[in-house]
């Protein structure tokens, strides 16, 4: 089997082959480009180093977010274009849960988190346990020192993995101390090929019904929503 799996719900770019014992080829980068022009190539250059055309591939597998909303459309409409005109199936993985798969040899909680500005994250908490990566802790959208108080009340050790690390990395520490384990920076980045040993083991999802986890509304929505709530309050 081979699985194509592609992340582009953030800052970094990854993209990578699976074969059925072994990573093929990964590209990984993490630089302020635009997704929608660099995606692609990426693909096909991947492809082509190894020798791997389209009709070879057995699935698709995408980070379907939460991250960028622009990001995470880029790659879901990307993969699911793939997917039906290859007739092949397409999984949708969260984007923390590929993250959190770093966290792979930790004995504890791994907390994995995206920033959302204004003091929020998205965010959940995971744990392997028999060798599957389990959800300790749902995720959301929250203010990171209201995260930070409930994994406190686990009196857990708690690794935090993220590209975005050096921004709350002091309240981390200063609220969970010794329960804090900052990762090296090699483990920060989310892996295409962490997102296709996931998606190895999850069901198909419709091609059509796959949409995205912003975890939030867009600002469009949010606007939307109150002119509603405001023309039904007239």
């Amino acid at each position: 089997m081979k699985i194509l799996a592609m992340d582009t719900s953030n800052q970094v770019l990854s993209v990578a082959l699976l074969g059925d014992k072994q990573i093929i080829s990964e590209v990984t980068t993490n630089i302020a480009k635009n997704h929608s022009v660099r995606l692609m190539p990426a693909v096909e250059k991947l492809m082509k180093d190894v020798n791997v055309t389209p009709s070879e591939l057995d699935r698709i597998v995408v980070a379907k977010g939460p991250g960028s909303y622009t990001g995470v459309r880029i790659g879901l409409a990307t993969a699911k274009t793939m997917a039906w005109a290859l007739n092949i199936p397409v999984i949708g993985v969260s984007s923390l849960e590929t993250l959190a798969y770093q966290g792979l040899l930790f004995d504890g909680i791994i907390c994995p988190f995206f920033n959302a500005r204004r003091g929020l994250v998205y965010t959940g908490a995971y744990q392997w346990k028999n060798e599957t990566l389990e959800t300790v802790m749902d995720e959301e959208n929250i203010l990171m020192t209201d995260w930070l108080a409930k994994l406190k009340e686990s009196g857990e050790k708690i690794l935090f993995l993220s590209q975005d690390i050096e921004l709350f990395k002091n309240v981390i520490i200063e609220q969970l101390q010794d329960k804090a384990v900052i990762a090296d920076i090699s483990f920060q980045l989310p892996r295409a090929a962490h997102l296709a040993l996931l998606g190895r083991g999850k069901e198909a999802d419709s091609v059509h019904a796959l949409v995205p986890n912003y975890l939030r509304l867009t600002e469009a929505e949010a606007n939307w929503q109150k002119q509603q709530k405001e023309k039904a309050n007239r």
